[in-house]
Parts: C-alpha cells; structure tokens; sequence
C-alpha cells in the first residue's frame, strides 16, 4: 500500500515501520463489510486531503465518514486517523479523546495507544503518556521509537517529580516564614516576593492551588501587614491569569476579601493594595470573558461551567461598592473604572450585550445615586474628583451600548422614575439630589439628559434654585444650567427666565465657587450661537470682558484646582468667539496655567475644547454663493464668518500655541486614564493635531515633542472622526519625516494600518495623497515596511489610485509601486497569470506627466532587473510597449532617460530572441546615438547604460563594433 504522511512526533523519527507512519486506508480488502461501502469514498477523500497537509478538511471528511459508517472495526480506523489530523493541527484533546475511542474498540490498537501517547504528553500529562508508550513497547519489544520514547518520558517524568517536590517545600517554607509572626521582616519581605514570582509560573502556581495555597493567601489578606496583602494578592493574581478553571473553582471565595480591600485603604500603602486588587479583579474577569493572557495545553481551554453566574456575580459587587458608605473615593473610582473596562461591548458587531443590560436592570439607580451626589451636603458618599465624572462617562458608555428602541427607552424610564422619586417639594435636600442627577446625566449621555430636562417642572426647578438664599441652592442649580444651556433652544430660554438672576448671583455673592460658576454659565450662554458672528447674544465686548475674568481666575494659584478648572470650562465656550481665542494665545500665562491643570484629568475635555476653538478645527459648513442669495432674498439668517477667524489669524494662532508647548500638553492628555480621556475627548485632540501639523515646517517640532507618539493611539481607538483625523496627522508627518527619527523602533509599523486607512474613496483627494506620500516614504526604508504595508491589504488600494484622472494621485501611487517592487514578494504578484499590473505600469510610462513617467519607469527598471519572465510579458501586453521605450530613451529628462535605457538593457539580457527584436527595432539607432556622444560627467550614467545595452548585443552576435577611424 502507499506510503502516507508521518504522524507528529516530539522528537527525531527513528526507524519505524512503515504502518505507524501515516493513516489507515480502507478500502482495499474484500472483506470489507457492506455496512462500510457508503463511507469509503469520504474515507478515501479524507486520505488525500490528509497527504496534501489540509488536515482541516480532512477531519471534516473522516467526520462525516463516521456519521455513514456501521462497522465498529472501521469506526475505530476513522477515529483514529481523526486523532491524527488533530496532533498535526495541535488540538490535543481532541487528539486524545478521539484515540481513546478507538482504544475503546479495539484496546490493542497500537496506532491509537502510540497517537494517545504524544497528546497526553504534548497535555503535559506524561504519567499517562508513559503508561501509554509502555503498552505500545511491551506490543513491539523492537521497536527503536516506543523505547526512545519511553526513555524520554521516563526522564521527563523524573524532573517534574524533583521540581514538584522543590516547589512543594518551597511554597510551605514560604507559608511557614509569612505566617509567623516572629520572622525577620527582611526574610518575610523576600519570602513574600518568592511567592509573587512562582505564583506566575505554571508549576509554581499549581502547586500553590493544590496544597492548599489558595486559603494561606486569603489568611495572608486578612493580616493587618500592608506588605503581606499585596504579596498575597499578587500572588493571587499570578495564579488567575489565564487559567479559567482555576478562577471559576476559586469563584465567590475570593470576591468579598478582595472588594473589602478595595474598599478600605487610607495609606499611601493601602492605595497600592486597592490598586493590586483592582488589578486581579481585571484578571478575573479577562480570564472569564475569554480575553487577555491565555495559556494552553494545545489549543483548547480547559473544560470549565458557564462563566456568567461568576461575571454577574462580580458585577453584583462592584455595583454595590458604588453605594456603599464604607467604600473610599478612590476604591469608588476603581470599581467604576472596572465597570467601565468590562460593560460595555468593544466591538459593535458583537450581539450580546447582556452584561450592559444586566448593569442597567441592577445598577442603574446606583450609578444616577453615584452622580447624585453633593460633596458639600452632609451624608455625601466618600468622592474624589474623579468620581462623578467617572459615573457620568458610564452611564454614556451602557446608554451607546443598547440596541434597539426598547432598550433605550427602558434606561429612559427607570432614570425618570428615580429622578421622579426624588422631587419633593416639601424636602428641597431631596430635590437638589434630583437635580444634580439630571446635571449628571447631562454629562453623559445628553439625548437622554434633554429628555429629563423635558421632564414636568426640572427647567423651572432650576431657574428657581438661582433666586434661593442658600448657597448649595445656587451652586446645583448654575451647575445644572450650565450643563442644560448646550443646546440653543435650551440655552434661549435659560437666556430669557435665568440671565437675570446669574448675573446678580455673580454681582452679590461672595463666595468664589459659586461666583466662578456663575461666570461659567454666562460663558456658555453667551457663546450659545456658536461661531456664527449673527449670533452674538450679548452685547458688543461682553464675552471679551468674561474671558479676562477667566483668565484672571485661572492664573490665581492662590484658588483652589476645583475652582479654578471652571475657568477653562468658561474659556471651551468664550473661545468660539474670534476675539477671546486671539486674546486668549496672546497671554502666555493663562495658556501655562491651562496646560498645568491638565494634571487634574476631569478637565480634558475642557481643554480640549478650547483648543479646537483656538485652532478653528472644528467643522464647518461651506456656503454655497446662490443658497446665501436665496436665504437673504428670503429674509432667512446666513450665518456669518468673524474677520478674525480667516486663514491668516487662525496660522497665527498655531504658531503661538506651538511656541506655548502645546504638543507636550496634549501628549501628556493621551497618557490619561482610559475611563477619563472618552472617545470624543480623543476626537477634539486629533482635530488639534491636525490643525497643527498643516505647516510642514512645524512638523519636526510637533516629532520632537511626542507628537508622533501620541497620534498613534488616537489613530487607533476613538471615535470614527477622530481616528481619520488623528491619521492624515500622521500621514502628514510620515510624507516629510525621517520614519527612524519620528517613529523610532518598532513604532513605525504601527503608522501603516492608519496610513492605509486613508486609502479609501470615502476619503478626501488631500488625505489620499499625503497617505501615499507616507506610504511611499516608508516603502522605501526597509524590505520589512514593504512586507507591512503588503500584509495590510494597500497594494489594490495602491493600484486602483494609479488609474485616477487626478494627476496628483496618480503620481504619488505610481511612486509608491515604484518603491513596493523591490519587495519579492509584490513583484511575484506582477508574475502572476491574470491580472494587468504590468501592462498598467509599462502604459503609464508613455504619461505625459514627467513625474509619473519617471516613477513608472523605475518600477518598471526594477521588475525587468528582478524577474526575467516580466522582461518576455512586457513585450506581450500591450502593442505599445516598443514605442513607449524609445520615448523613454530618448526623453529630455536625464533620469528619465536613464530608466528608459537600463530597461531595454534588461530586455537584451533576459534573452537573445528579445536583444535580437529590439536590434531590429528603431531602438538600435537610439542606443547608437547615445552611446557615441562625447564622454559628460552630468550624463554619464546615461551613455554608460547605453553602451552596456549595445556592448550586450555584440556579446549576442546581432552587431559588430564600428571601427574607429
């Protein structure tokens, strides 16, 4: 019978006989049963596909053999033969199962017994394994493979047993050292940090796990030691990554010591518990849901129960930390940053969203509590300044994170029906909670925020609260209107029930939280018409003599940081004014101030804001001339430009805030905390990166200050808009910049994907042309760009921008072919049968532009230099092909000319027949010509090229030299 593929082994193949090499085949005897008869063709077909290495289908076909078949003694060949598909695609638990069924059948099958051995050790279960390989020998006594792999396995088993036993002795004196009190504390410190190291090994954890490890650590938890905790909890963590049947048996034991942890910390030291813990908690729950570090035995996961009663089970904790009054401000910023992490769906293509649905069925009254809250009313929960803002960007992400209709209307009612609860005109503490939720919310999601506002009464509640004589009053209720006035309608009728009364609150109180927020929902009213200069709702100078108040209040280092980010709250809405943002880079002091208080994270999107006013990278309508003739015909009102936002100001504007270290500021933004910097704080800071790498001359100074860097994740993660965005800055960057000195070491490969995302037709002409610019300039670096940017699908993008009218694009895609050729693995491709890529690049070689005709034609030169078969092609796909080269020879630009001639030298060396076409050809008189001009040290390349073209025809015999008289 025929040989078939060898069965996997771990080590060097010996010599076998000839039947444990490979699948069984059937077929062959008479005494097949007739049962068997309709499984033998997929049985056969199983075989092949097996011989050809497409083990996948192979499977398949012994899969759907074993549906059909009858015959036990042919069902154990099928499993059998399916174990060795399995080995060759790693599955070994698979492998494993499905040898044992064969052994089943027939329990001295010695191809199943040898096969279930490899996957057992291949499990690391080598015990099994052994006994296995002990079967196989005692079979075939003789055989050289069952005893070399009896001898291995032997050993193997050796050396696990002396670091079990090491491990063992290791993990109890450790136990021993932390768990008496009496130890030195430096023997306790390095016992402690042994068992974070081994809790990180497979071996070591195991250990821990089956020794009862788990229920020391959680004795080591409860210790009032701060050191121990966190070894232990670092520990804990070690053992959990990955290893989704040690978390799911570990389950509910682990949760209430770890959140009480997170609960309580009021040292420094206690800070880095709450952190480890959080940190574990991530563990778990990455382990549950699928994600992060995985290891395996093969490529199956260990057979484990359903994860969700454990995840809901963990989100039940979280959730009721949110609440609970003995959780700190910072252990209540974790387990929301948690939530915020692990709800929420990443991908939108992903159904299930039962994890969200759960929070807001749970937990949503929790969180409106969280974003409820009032620091300065007494029984407030322990907050930082973090937190609320942290509840609110929740609250967005679960409501972005719905379906359907339904759904969101769920979330809609279960906030009124809280909200509602709240409102009690008898008890004005209540209803300022009311309020401050609506605020809350308004932070989050805003759609829903309107809604509530439309509730019966809110909007009326809040202008009231600004005449209360309380001050608590007055600071929720201007809060709350400052969040409400977003919208213009809103912002209208604020301008006309509540103007008066903030402006009388600013006048007489005479405290500078509420003073500042006050002066922070007159900055927001007043810039309700946005940049349209015909919208103006204050007076001439008016937003002006806000502004200077802002910025006053922003370079008082005396304030406080909560107070004085209101300022640069003020300064996101004055600066939609052209007046404020041009005063407003002109001192160079407040922009300072601005930058430093980027330390305090809530205020990202503030800043970010300002600067987008500042730099005019917002969106702007164009006006269509006969659309503004109708609209002024018709009395309508067309929105009008302010002298100072034209091009000249706005380059002004750039240039100052670069000087001001603007760069070094938004860089230091995108390090925030992932829950903080939201997707559309991303979006405002790409838009600010864009406008600042318009210049190319500030381009080096944006690389220089982290610039590069910092676009790269924006690039990534965000909002649509502002992943476009954040890559034409780079392509902008990439098309002028050293890629070594911009994107040092690995991080060069990480710009390609955001460059060849511009290559798209959704795009704009400008962001295509600077992303082939980049491409070009990476293209031409290194062989391993090359292979990049080939492996993120650009080459059809690339090509199809070679066909363009646009004479721009042409230009810049043909280079960037031009530069990709080098690589074998894109000229294999112009080889290829089936497609006109050569034909493409040889026609655009007869251009009339000069620049797309040189690109082409050292495309061209290379391939022919490359691949000879391209040299016979070029002749044969267009009838052109002959009059486009002597063009080329003969063309005025040198380099051009230059390319024109290594190309027919090309030509002439690939073949005699070729030289012999082109010596019969016009070509030889230009050849001719060139070579005998006088020797010129500007063209020498040029005639040099031509003579070796003539100089190859003589070595062919098609030419004799000329005599020289």
């Amino acid at each position: 019978m025929a040989q078939s593929p060898p069965i996997p082994t771990p080590f060097p193949v010996q010599l076998c006989r000839s039947w444990m090499t490979g699948i069984h085949p059937v077929g062959g005897s008479a005494a097949s049963p007739l049962g068997a008869q309709g499984c033998l063709p997929l049985h056969t077909e199983g075989n092949k596909y097996f011989q050809a290495s497409d083990y996948e289908r192979a499977a398949e076909s012994y899969t759907k053999a074993m549906k059909l078949n009858k015959d036990r003694a042919l069902q154990a060949v099928l499993y059998r033969n399916r174990a060795a598909c399995f080995l060759k695609k790693e599955e070994y638990a698979k492998a494993a199962s499905d040898a044992s069924r064969a052994i089943d059948i027939n329990s001295s099958d010695i191809k199943a017994l040898y096969r279930r051995s490899q996957a057992l050790e291949k499990l690391g279960k080598l015990d099994q394994a052994f006994k296995d390989a002990q079967k196989c020998a005692t079979m075939e006594p003789r055989n050289k493979n069952f005893q070399e792999t009896l001898r291995r396995l032997g050993a193997d088993i050796q050396e696990k047993l002396r670091i079990q036993f090491s491990t063992d002795m290791r993990v109890q004196k450790m136990f021993e050292i932390l768990l008496d009190e009496n130890s030195e504390k430096e023997k306790r410190e390095r016992a402690a940090n042994n068992l974070i190291v081994l809790g990180r090994e497979e071996a070591g954890a195991e250990r821990i796990f089956q020794n009862n490890g788990v229920s020391l650590l959680l004795q080591l938890i409860e210790t009032k030691n701060a050191e121990l905790v966190l070894a232990a909890v670092r520990t804990l963590s070690g053992m959990c990554t990955g290893h989704k049947a040690r978390v799911s048996s570990l389950g509910n034991s682990l949760l209430l010591p770890c959140t009480w942890r997170v609960k309580n910390h009021s040292c420094s030291q206690c800070a880095h518990i709450s952190l480890a813990v959080c940190n574990l908690l991530q563990t778990i729950t990455d382990c549950l849901l699928g994600q992060g570090k995985e290891e395996h035995h093969g490529k199956e996961e260990a057979l484990v129960l359903d994860t969700k009663k454990d995840l809901k089970m963990i989100t039940m904790r979280l959730l009721d930390m949110l609440v609970s009054k003995n959780v700190s401000g910072q252990g209540r910023d974790r387990a929301l940053n948690l939530l915020n992490k692990n709800i929420p769906r990443k991908d939108p293509k992903d159904h299930d969203n039962s994890r969200t649905t759960f929070v807001i069925d749970n937990g949503l009254k929790k969180i409106l509590k969280v974003v409820g809250q009032i620091p300065e009313m007494p029984g407030c929960l322990p907050l930082t300044e973090n937190t609320q803002l942290t509840a609110s960007i929740l609250l967005n992400k679960l409501y972005d994170d719905l379906r359907c209709d339904p759904e969101r209307d769920n979330y809609r009612v279960i906030c009124e029906e809280y909200i509602k609860s709240k409102i009690d005109p008898q008890n004005m503490d209540k209803t300022l909670h009311a309020i401050q939720m609506v605020s809350g919310v308004l932070q989050g999601p805003f759609d829903l925020g309107n809604k509530l506002l439309g509730m019966k009464g809110v909007m009326e509640m809040m202008v009231a609260l600004c005449g209360s004589e309380r001050e608590i009053d007055q600071l929720v209720a201007v809060e709350a209107l400052i969040h409400a006035s977003t919208k213009l309608s809103r912002a209208t009728f604020i301008i006309s029930n509540g103007i008066t009364l903030l402006k009388e609150i600013y006048k007489k109180t005479k405290n500078e939280k509420i003073k500042i927020r006050a002066l922070v929902g007159l900055c927001k009213l007043g810039s309700a018409g946005g940049t349209d200069y015909g919208l103006r709702q204050f007076a001439e100078g008016s937003t002006e003599k806000l502004a200077r108040q802002c910025r006053k209040w922003l370079c008082n280092t005396s304030i406080d940081a909560r107070t004085r980010k209101w300022a640069v709250e003020g300064l996101a809405y004055l600066t939609l004014d052209a007046d404020v943002k041009d005063d407003f880079v002109e001192d160079e002091q407040a922009l300072q101030a601005m930058f430093e208080l980027t330390s305090d994270k809530t205020i990202l999107y503030s800043v970010a804001s300002a600067l987008v006013n500042c730099t005019n990278s917002y969106d702007t309508k164009e006006l269509v001339p006969e659309l503004v003739q109708l609209a002024k015909f018709s009395k309508q009102h067309v929105p009008e430009e302010h002298p100072k936002d034209k091009k000249d100001f706005v380059v002004k504007r750039v240039k100052r805030l670069l000087k001001a270290g603007v760069v070094s500021a938004l860089a230091c933004m995108v390090k925030a905390d992932s829950a903080i910097l939201t997707d559309q704080s991303k979006e405002l800071i790409a838009r600010v990166f864009l406008a600042l790498c318009d210049d190319p001359k500030d381009r080096g100074t944006i690389v220089a200050q982290g610039g590069g860097k910092a676009l790269i994740p924006l690039a990534v993660e965000g909002t649509d808009v502002g992943k476009i965005k954040a890559s034409h800055a780079l392509a902008k960057i990439a098309a002028i910049s050293n890629p070594d000195i911009a994107f040092p070491g690995e991080r060069v490969y990480e710009v390609v994907r955001p460059l060849v995302s511009l290559l798209n037709t959704e795009r704009d002409g400008l962001q295509n042309y600077e992303a082939l610019l980049g491409l070009t300039n990476f293209s031409g670096r290194s062989d391993k760009l090359r292979m990049k940017i080939v492996k993120e699908r650009a080459l059809p993008d690339i090509e199809n921008y070679m066909f363009e009218n646009h004479d721009q694009l042409r230009q810049a895609a043909t280079e960037c072919m031009c530069n990709l050729v080098v690589s074998k693995e894109v000229q294999e491709r112009f080889v290829a049968d089936g497609n006109d890529r050569l034909k493409l690049v040889v026609l655009l070689c007869g251009e009339d532009d000069e620049k797309v005709q040189k690109a082409a034609a050292g495309a061209l030169a290379m391939l022919t230099a490359a691949q000879k078969k391209l040299c016979s092609k070029m002749t044969e796909v267009t009838t052109q092909w002959l009059e486009i080269l002597q063009r080329l020879c003969l063309h005025d630009n040198m380099e051009v000319q230059h390319r024109g001639l290594v190309i027919a030298f090309n030509l002439i060396s690939a073949s005699k027949e070729l030289a012999k076409k082109l010596v019969e050809s016009e070509l030889l008189e230009i050849l001719t010509f060139v070579g005998k001009q006088e020797d010129d040290p500007k063209k020498q390349h040029v005639i040099n090229a031509a003579r070796d073209c003539l100089t190859k025809c003589m070595d062919y015999g098609l030419i004799k030299p000329l005599s020289r008289a």
